[in-house]
């Protein structure tokens, strides 16, 4: 059985490469549409190489593979294999991964939260109650290897980015920055408001599965004391 799927736009970036838009906007279920595009075409398209974002997604692909009779690469072939893919219905759509990730908040682990506590008049323990009470979905991975957009940020913690970014934040920094909360996977200049730290290492490029978080996985974040940090820190 087949069903619709919502208008979308492809823009072709390279030879090798296409945009697929599916909307325009920072949106939990464009997102979700992004994600379902993604898994629908990874089953059924598996030479297509597909990297989700916001409201798009990026495809990757071998043009020697989409030739026409004549031997030239065949758009009309790809887009009607894209189109194809899209309409199966969601047998492979797997369920997401739900990770948690403990987070020491405050202090030197999270210099910032004083001042989001004085943006949003909210104490630094309800700050921390509303940090961690949602799912949030890694909606992309972006800006450095490894590190995780994230949707689901109650509107109440929206704060604006700093004036002045620092030179240098600490791996594991978990911040929020405009809608959004995400985890600095390793030592990098930035502008987000620093909320606490998590020991786990979100990026290890000699890894077999370099990034601990992928597009789509489900997240919690658990809120930890200094001792219980230092003994994840330690196993890590």
């Amino acid at each position: 059985m087949t069903q619709a799927w919502p208008p979308m736009q492809i823009e072709p970036l390279a030879e090798d490469a296409w945009l697929l838009r599916l909307g325009g906007t920072i949106d939990i279920d464009v997102n979700a549409r992004v994600h379902a595009a993604a898994a629908r075409l990874r089953s059924g398209l598996a030479d297509v190489e597909c990297v989700p974002a916001y409201a798009s997604l990026l495809l990757r692909f071998d043009p020697m593979r989409w030739l026409d009779n004549d031997g030239d690469f065949s758009g009309q072939r790809l887009r009607g294999a894209i189109d194809a893919a899209l309409q199966q219905a969601g047998a492979s759509e797997t369920a997401p991964r739900e990770l948690i990730i403990p987070v020491c908040y405050g202090g030197e682990a999270g210099e910032d939260l004083h001042d989001v506590a004085a943006h949003t008049q909210l104490s630094p323990e309800e700050i921390i109650a509303r940090h961690t009470a949602p799912t949030y979905r890694v909606a992309m991975l972006g800006f450095a290897p490894g590190f995780p957009y994230l949707l689901g940020l109650d509107p109440a913690l929206a704060m604006p980015r700093r004036s002045s970014p620092r030179t240098s934040v600490p791996a594991g920094s978990v911040a929020i920055g405009g809608q959004q909360t995400g985890i600095y996977p390793q030592a990098l200049p930035g502008g987000w408001q620093l909320i606490g730290r998590t020991p786990l290492r979100l990026f290890d490029a000699t890894a077999g599965a370099p990034s601990l978080l992928l597009p789509g996985d489900r997240v919690r974040f658990r809120a930890i004391d200094g001792h219980e940090y230092r003994r994840f820190a330690a196993a890590t």
